[in-house]
């Protein structure tokens, strides 16, 4: 990947913050009766990035040629853990409880993706990059769900 390629793919990677941020922003700023449709909206974000992630792995994996079978059946094991992980999180009992579902999800999707990635031989900059988002959106989830709990 060149230079302009790995810069666009900063800028795409960021850009998809921004509902993040607006989200969590808003939070704090509706009308109290408004608050559940931006929580709501911020947890489908959530699933919707969150399953982005796993399938990153399968396209990895169907890409990557010839690879042990099982670096492969890791790698798209791993590639619906996230979704389901993201699906648990709009089932829960509580909105508080999903948020934190997909606190510790984004966590876990960074943590294997360290390991996942070396394997792949994926450039540095790329986790680097993956560190970063997933520190926005882990604070934006927090905080949405700090603004849930002391404006609802």
């Amino acid at each position: 990947m060149n230079q302009l390629d790995q810069q666009l793919a900063n800028r795409l990677g960021f850009f998809g913050l921004v509902p993040f941020v607006f989200l969590t922003l808003a939070c704090w700023i509706v009308h109290p009766d408004w608050l559940g449709y931006f929580i709501k909206g911020q947890l489908s974000y959530g699933i919707a990035i969150l399953s982005f992630l796993g399938g990153l792995h399968w396209g990895l994996a169907l890409l990557s040629g010839p690879r042990p079978a099982g670096e492969i059946k890791q790698s798209l094991l791993w590639g619906v853990t996230p979704s389901i992980i993201a699906w648990c999180s709009m089932t829960m009992i509580s909105m508080g409880i999903g948020f934190l579902v997909q606190i510790i999800g984004f966590v876990v999707a960074y943590q294997v993706d360290k390991r996942l990635y070396a394997r792949y031989e994926l450039p540095d900059w790329f986790l680097v990059l993956r560190l970063r988002l997933t520190r926005v959106v882990v604070t934006a989830l927090a905080l949405t769900f700090v603004a849930a709990n002391l404006r609802a």
